[in-house]
């Protein structure tokens, strides 16, 4: 998964979409302007593209949000413990105003629990009890999928504890695995078995249960996640460029040990030079079970941006989120 430079492509980003190791394509605020600008952008990224290619945004609301103009303002997850019946609904406004300009998924919802220490997540988190981030990130989930959107919950096997924010440097959790799955684990367990499609790893490491970050761990991705929680979706990588997945050596090495350990895509962003080396250093691999998983993170929607905002359903949602978002101004 890569991404692209401004508002329209440039020749160059064509010949990368093109590339048989070229899975996605995930957008930023830089890449959007309007909701017409973005569809065309996408549209363009589409035909650049020889057959299938996932387009993918962080748009979680509060302080994540990529599209702003044209969208509804989404609240932070922390806000819908007030108002838990308009989870479900923000879940539905948040996919069906993406899905009408053309992107696939977005990598919601927050799955981490609030431990009171991490600025990066805070309240990006639902709750910091557990049993209530698990409902509310379980009813979010629902909203999407009735819009016809995938789910990828973030950052297993959880972000919450530690202070550091992995953009930047490598945080450390000592706590032990019982902890974690006492608390962390709960929202994954229960929204994989309520069948969550995408899962992404934490750049954190947990020294007294693996020495690697768990989107470079073995342990993590297959022992706990594939085996334990029988998670079959897919698994993406945090971006390689963050400050958190360093230690695994240059941009190469840290594809290849991401693969190795049982990340499906990797996310290389905002280092071209880096995603082209990503690009070239792994080897093409035709891989049916994975292609499978991926087929599950494409958007099921038929309905234009048009028609979406004529909906009864659409003006009344966003009129109620629009409203609830101002109020906790």
């Amino acid at each position: 998964m890569l991404d692209v430079e401004g508002l329209t492509l440039t020749q160059n980003e064509r010949e990368k979409i093109s590339h048989p190791n070229t899975g996605a394509i995930i957008l930023f605020s830089r890449n959007y302007h309007n909701p017409e600008q973005v569809t065309e952008l996408i549209d363009s990224i589409r035909a650049a593209r020889d057959g299938d290619i996932l387009i993918a945004v962080d748009q979680e609301g509060g302080r994540v949000q990529r599209f702003q103009n044209g969208f509804t303002r989404l609240p932070p997850a922390s806000y819908y413990a007030e108002a838990p019946e308009l989870a479900e609904s923000a879940g539905w406004l948040m996919a069906a105003e993406l899905l009408a300009v053309g992107v696939d998924f977005s990598f919601a919802p927050v799955l981490d629990i609030d431990c009171g220490v991490s600025q990066i997540i805070g309240n990006r988190s639902f709750s910091t009890d557990p049993e209530l981030a698990t409902r509310l990130a379980s009813l979010f989930k629902k909203g999407m999928k009735t819009a016809g959107m995938a789910a990828t919950g973030k950052h297993f096997p959880g972000h919450g504890a530690v202070a550091l924010d992995s953009h930047l440097a490598l945080p450390v959790d000592e706590r032990d695995l019982d902890s974690i799955r006492a608390k962390d684990l709960l929202p994954f367990k229960q929204l994989i078995a309520e069948g969550l499609e995408g899962i992404m790893p934490a750049h954190v490491v947990y020294p007294n249960i693996d020495p690697n970050p768990a989107g470079f761990s073995h342990f993590w991705i297959q022992q706990i996640l594939r085996q334990e929680l029988h998670f079959n979706g897919t698994v993406f990588s945090d971006d390689l460029s963050m400050a958190g997945a360093a230690s695994a050596g240059d941009f190469p090495e840290r594809a290849r040990l991401a693969q190795q350990a049982g990340c499906d895509m990797l996310l290389v962003c905002n280092d071209p030079v880096a995603a082209e080396q990503v690009l070239e250093a792994l080897p093409i691999m035709q891989d049916p079970i994975r292609e499978q998983r991926l087929r599950k993170m494409q958007g099921k929607s038929f309905i234009s941006r048009e028609q979406l905002l004529n909906s009864e359903k659409w003006q009344r949602t966003s009129n109620l989120i629009n409203q609830f978002t101002q109020n906790h101004a």
